[in-house]
């Protein structure tokens, strides 16, 4: 088992391991619970990792990269109702129209 990516804050790596699993890749969280840790502990190891099976790796890798680039984060504006969307929705919330690289 390998680390993929690794955050100070929980619901960041809750957000890659839901785009892992929508890309058919099984992980599992580690250091979910040792923030009490911190003090006694150096802080950054008591992050909550994200870890994926050898074989997954860089697979993994590649979409979480993928998904921290700046064009991934790009905002985009709704075709149909001129909404500005934040580029890691894939869909307008206004209208529901889907975004460019979405299909």
């Amino acid at each position: 088992m390998k680390t993929v990516y690794s955050a100070s804050n929980i619901a960041l790596v809750s957000i890659f391991q839901n785009i892992l699993e929508s890309h058919g890749i099984r992980c599992w969280l580690k250091n979910e619970y040792l923030s009490a840790g911190i003090g006694e502990l150096p802080p950054i190891e008591c992050w909550p990792q994200l870890c994926v099976e050898d074989v997954d790796y860089l697979q993994a890798k590649h979409i979480v990269d993928e998904a921290l680039s700046e064009e991934y984060l790009k905002s985009w504006k709704c075709e149909a109702c001129g909404e500005e969307i934040e580029g890691q929705f894939a869909v307008c919330w206004k209208c529901g129209k889907s975004g460019p690289t979405s299909g």
